[in-house]
């Protein structure tokens, strides 16, 4: 797990806790119809971690996991249904979802998958119509 400042986190009902340790490599809010649906809201808020910065630290055993397409392995506490983050192995990434680590001073960098949004956000921060080009998107901005 990488040095640093280090956050805590769990499920709903506390049956699974993390820590997340040094900076996140970017936060932000995806509008994508897959976050949407994961996180029964309009947007969802994530915080990318390298891997080996995110860490169980109690109850891996409880946790569920839904392969919905190879770049995201989405986990889930198998006791109170609380989604908790998702592994993307091939960006070698976690995303722990925000409101999972209420303590770190969440601050968005950017909107992804914009052109899918249902509640526009007039926020000031950069919109990108899919994903970043490092992450296989077109890198292309789309305007508030």
């Amino acid at each position: 797990m990488e040095k640093g400042k280090s956050y805590s986190g769990s499920c709903f009902c506390g049956a699974v806790q993390l820590t997340v340790s040094g900076e996140p490599v970017a936060m932000g809010y995806c509008h994508c119809d897959t976050c949407r649906h994961w996180s029964a809201g309009p947007v969802n808020a994530f915080t990318l971690w390298k891997s080996d910065a995110v860490g169980i630290t109690q109850g891996a055993d409880n946790i569920g996991t839904y392969n919905s397409n190879p770049r995201s392995y989405r986990k889930w506490c198998k006791y109170c249904g609380g989604h908790i983050f998702t592994e993307h192995p091939e960006w070698g990434l976690t995303d722990v979802y925000a409101a999972v680590i209420p303590e770190l001073p969440f601050k968005a960098g950017v909107h992804v998958n914009y052109q899918e949004t249902v509640l526009p956000i007039k926020d000031g921060v950069m919109k990108l119509k899919d994903l970043p080009k490092e992450m296989g998107g077109s890198g292309i901005s789309v305007s508030e």
